[in-house]
């Protein structure tokens, strides 16, 4: 009983003992995190000595370091170190008092004491240059895991470590170098490279590194076809897109590729209005022959990309007629069907827009309607297209009825929705302006924000200039401006336009004028005109209802066609700030992340 007695007295004063400690220790740490570094000092001794922790050690340390009691510290550690000689932890610590001493000598040749006794040994390496990484001393961190690669005779180990410290340092030599040094060995870490640079690369002549670097690289190892692959995404990143094409068609022949990175890779021109290069692409993959399951899209999509070159204001006459001629080659081959149908509608505009040549779209367009197989969306979307072209020829109230016709069968859906814009814009054109109101405050509330923006700013149009007479008689030079843009004819539009103000001085149309000259000036590829105009608009006119549409407009064409990013970061933002209910308003805050570096993940 008396022996039970005393295990038992033991086995309490052991809890007593642990739950004091537990107390000690939470009592510590909270003087430590409150800066009472003092008190801390006291429980944290107390407790290494009884625990020989490492945690209270460090702990210990530290508050000794924020007390500067360096005598102390040091004398503890040259203590521990003799007892301890290979522990490198102690050798980091001792050089810790020298640098917060200002002896940085002294300090300095201590922490390469400590990487040059680095064992062969890949965990401890890590471990140190961990410890090395959790005190900021970034550039030790890196020579502790480069020292580390040389002890083990390996450049492959620490990869993630060195590309992680790398990137936090911004150093974009060391980054690149890294990244080419591990891509061949890794090649899952392509996206991540590209992310990640795009994220840190500021300028070109950032892209300068990363270009020098891989085509040095590619002297070497021509056969490391990741290499080619970076180039070729660096050079998109450039908007150097003949670069790009000129490595893709050198890594689809090396390859002996079926042509698919080719054809997905011209998607990227399109996109970025590099017609002439992406018509080239199209141009080397029907060389691949007829058999080729890339031959007949490509064709295609070459053919569409000269009709955006078109669109673009970027063709004469004679290829308008040569391009023309090729859609007419498709129908011929495939047959006038559902599978052609894109090339009777691309024809049919080039011959009402284009060609002037209005009785072959018309007659084309009502031809089409008879063909066979097609979804009542495909046939009113095509009424709606003859709609137009019974404007072009002046057959006015044709084109109503068919707009009606597509508005009632499509009654609140979106095609239905666009048929009584279209149905409203005729009537403004036409000056019945009060028929053209009312449709346009109906279709404001349409589900479709496109159609719904365009009705409320023809209602806006309509209400704000129609105050007076003088009002209500420049909007009907303005609607036979508009009219005379529909029917592409540029030069008398912008003819009207200028003599508005002409004939009707100090009229309420200044800033709706300045938007359609724009807009003509954009669609002629007449850069310099459209920012002199949308520039007018933005700075003049800040409380227009074009005001959000004409920053993003400008925004645009400083990111795309002046390649000036910084002036279309701060139109983009300026553009958050000022008008954030604009429905261009998410998608300028998605593209001033982009151009600010974020991973969006796009």
């Amino acid at each position: 009983m008396k022996k039970l007695y005393v295990i038992l007295l033991f086995c309490f004063a052991s809890i007593l003992c642990q739950a004091q400690d537990s107390v000690d220790d939470a009592l510590a740490y909270q003087y430590y995190q409150q800066g009472q570094y003092q008190q801390a000092a006291i429980l944290l001794e107390k407790l290494f000595n009884k625990t020989k922790s490492d945690a209270h050690f460090e702990l210990y340390f530290n508050t000794l370091l924020k007390l500067k009691k360096f005598d102390e510290a040091e004398k503890l550690l040259k203590k521990f170190k003799k007892q301890d000689g290979k522990n490198l932890e102690y050798g980091i610590s001792l050089a810790r008092i020298y640098q917060d001493k200002g002896q940085i000598e002294a300090a300095n040749k201590q922490y390469m004491q400590v990487i040059n006794n680095l064992p062969a040994d890949e965990f401890k390496i890590r471990e140190i240059a961990n410890i090395f990484y959790n005190i900021q001393a970034y550039d030790l961190a890196i020579s502790a895991f480069l020292q580390g690669r040389k002890l083990l005779n390996d450049p492959k180990p620490f990869t993630y470590e060195l590309l992680s410290i790398y990137r936090y340092k911004k150093d974009k030599n060391m980054l690149v170098q890294e990244y080419l040094n591990a891509l061949p060995e890794i090649p899952q870490l392509l996206p991540q490279a590209e992310s990640v640079l795009a994220t840190i690369f500021e300028d070109n002549a950032d892209y300068q590194i990363l270009q020098s670097a891989l085509l040095k690289k590619i002297q070497k190892e021509p056969q490391t076809e990741i290499y080619t692959k970076l180039l070729i995404w660096q050079y998109l990143q450039q908007q150097e897109y003949d670069m790009a094409l000129r490595q893709l068609i050198a890594q689809d022949k090396r390859l002996k590729d079926d042509g698919a990175i080719l054809f997905n890779t011209s998607n990227i021109f399109l996109d970025n209005k590099a017609y002439p290069v992406a018509i080239k692409a199209y141009e080397y993959l029907l060389t691949k022959g007829k058999q080729n399951e890339y031959y007949l899209p490509a064709k295609v999509e070459m053919i569409n990309a000269k009709y955006q070159l078109v669109v673009a204001g970027q063709y004469d006459k004679k290829a308008m007629t040569e391009l023309a001629t090729e859609y007419q080659s498709i129908i011929d081959e495939y047959g006038k069907n559902r599978q052609t149908l894109f090339a009777l509608k691309k024809l049919a505009n080039l011959q009402a827009y284009y060609l002037n040549d209005l009785s072959k779209a018309e007659n084309a367009l009502e031809n089409m309607l008879t063909v066979s197989g097609l979804s009542a969306t495909e046939t009113g979307q095509l009424k709606l297209e003859l709609g137009d072209v019974y404007i072009l020829t002046k057959q006015p109230w044709e084109a109503f009825l068919i707009y009606e016709q597509v508005a009632k069968q499509f009654e609140n859906q979106d095609i239905g929705n666009e048929a009584r814009y279209r149905s409203a814009r005729l009537s403004f054109y036409q000056g019945n302006f009060a028929y053209a109101k009312s449709q346009a405050d109906v279709l404001k509330a349409s589900t479709s924000q496109l159609i719904a923006n365009d009705a409320l700013n023809l209602s806006l149009l309509l209400s704000d200039n129609l105050q007076s007479p003088v009002d209500s008689n420049a909007l009907k030079m303005y609607a036979d401006a508009e009219m005379l843009q529909f029917r592409n004819q540029p030069k008398q539009a912008l003819a009207k336009l200028d003599s508005i103000d002409i004939d009707f001085p100090k009229n309420s149309l200044v800033d709706d004028i300045l938007m359609a000259k724009s807009k003509i000036y954009i669609k002629n590829n007449d850069i310099s005109n459209a920012v002199t105009a949308l520039k007018a608009l933005t700075e003049q006119q800040t409380t227009s209802i074009w005001a959000d549409d004409a920053l993003f407009t400008l925004a645009d064409i400083y990111e795309k066609d002046l390649k000036d990013t910084e002036q279309a970061k701060k139109l983009y933002q300026k553009l958050i700030n000022d008008y954030p209910g604009s429905m261009f308003a998410a998608e300028a805050r998605k593209r001033f992340r982009k151009l600010r570096g974020d991973n969006i993940g796009t």
